[in-house]
C-alpha cells in the first residue's frame, strides 16, 4: 500500500466507525489549496545521516501520545513522540507525526481519539519506557482517564490535550495526524519542559 493508500485507509476506517452524517460540532475540512511539489530533478538528494545531524540542532519538546483500548483490545496504547505541534486556533487543532511502520498508530486509529501528554523535565525515564517497542509500556505507570476520550492521562504530565482524530495526511515515511481538541489542561505549578536536542534529553539553560 502506498503513502496515499495508507492515509486514505485510516480516514476510511475512522469515517466508517463514526455514525452517519456529521457529528454535532464537527469541524468541516476547508478546500485543499493547490500545492506545488518539488520535482525529483530539481534538488540533489540529501544524505540521511546529514539530515539527522543538522535537524538535531532543533530542540523539541517531548510528549507521550496515548489512546484508550479500542474494542477487542485489553490495554491502552501509547508511544513517545517529539514531532508534535499546535496547528490551528480556530478551530482548535493540533498535530503529531508518526512513522508509517509504527505498531502503535493502528491502535490509535482504531480508537479514533488520543491524548497528548506533555512531559516535564523530570520525566525522561517515563519517555524512554514509552519509546520501547513490544513492552508493556503502562506497567507501573500511574494514569487516569482523560475527561473526553478516556485516553490515559499520565501522572505528573506538565500539560495534556484530549483530542479526536480529525484527519490523516501522508508525509514521506511518516503520517501527519491532525487532532480536534476537545479538552485540555496544565499542571497548576508546572516545572521546566523535557527537551530533546542532538540525540539526548536536556532542559532549559539560564535565560537572559
Amino acid at each position: 500500500m502506498g503513502h496515499a493508500g495508507a492515509a486514505a485507509a485510516a480516514v476510511r476506517y475512522l469515517r466508517s466507525a463514526s455514525s452517519p452524517g456529521p457529528a454535532p460540532g464537527a469541524v468541516e475540512a476547508l478546500p485543499r489549496p493547490e500545492l506545488r511539489c518539488v520535482g525529483a530533478d530539481e534538488r540533489a538528494p540529501v544524505d540521511p545521516a546529514e539530515f539527522r545531524r543538522v535537524l538535531g540542532n532543533f530542540a523539541t519538546g517531548v510528549t507521550v501520545i496515548t489512546a484508550p483500548a479500542a474494542e477487542g483490545e485489553s490495554s491502552p496504547a501509547g508511544f513517545a513522540c517529539q514531532s508534535f505541534s499546535s496547528l490551528s486556533l480556530d478551530p482548535p487543532l493540533v498535530c503529531f507525526m508518526v512513522a508509517r511502520t509504527s505498531a502503535t498508530w493502528p491502535r490509535i486509529a482504531r480508537a479514533g481519539v488520543f491524548c497528548v501528554n506533555v512531559l516535564g523535565a523530570d520525566q525522561g525515564e517515563l519517555c524512554r519506557a514509552f519509546a520501547v517497542s513490544g513492552a508493556d509500556k503502562f506497567a507501573g505507570v500511574a494514569h487516569d482517564p482523560s475527561p473526553v476520550s478516556g485516553a490515559p492521562l499520565l501522572a505528573g504530565a506538565a500539560a495534556w490535550i484530549d483530542c479526536t482524530v480529525h484527519a490523516v495526511h501522508t508525509g514521506g515515511d511518516h503520517l501527519i495526524v491532525v487532532g480536534r481538541v476537545d479538552a485540555l489542561g496544565a499542571a497548576e505549578a508546572p516545572g521546566g519542559p523535557l527537551l530533546f536536542h542532538r540525540g539526548r534529553f536536556t532542559g532549559l539553560g539560564p535565560l537572559g
